[in-house]
């Protein structure tokens, strides 16, 4: 006889796919069975509200690059690379 698979997942099966389900990369039977069981289960729900919140504050962490000095790195970068080899030894 098969056995039945539960409309919502356990608590193990939400730990392994939670990372993936709040990337959005989970399939909609996942997705579906992760949602009810964030619905009922305090500690999962909570553990995924964490990370969410991390997430965001990640993204708000997003420093602003400023493009004039990222030029000058990638001038100063190009020179290095084109610049000739140097000797290594003593000075005459």
């Amino acid at each position: 006889m098969r056995r039945r698979r539960s409309d919502t997942a356990g608590c193990f099966e939400v730990a392994r796919a939670l990372q993936a389900y709040l990337d959005g990369v989970t399939d909609d039977a996942t997705t579906q069975r992760i949602e009810r069981h964030l619905e009922q289960c305090r500690r999962c729900g909570l553990e995924a509200r964490t990370y969410l919140e991390i997430k965001a504050a990640m993204t708000r962490r997003i420093p602003v690059v400023d493009e004039l000095a990222l030029e000058r790195l990638r001038a100063f970068a190009s020179r290095i690379v084109e610049a000739p080899p140097t000797t290594g030894g003593a000075r005459p």
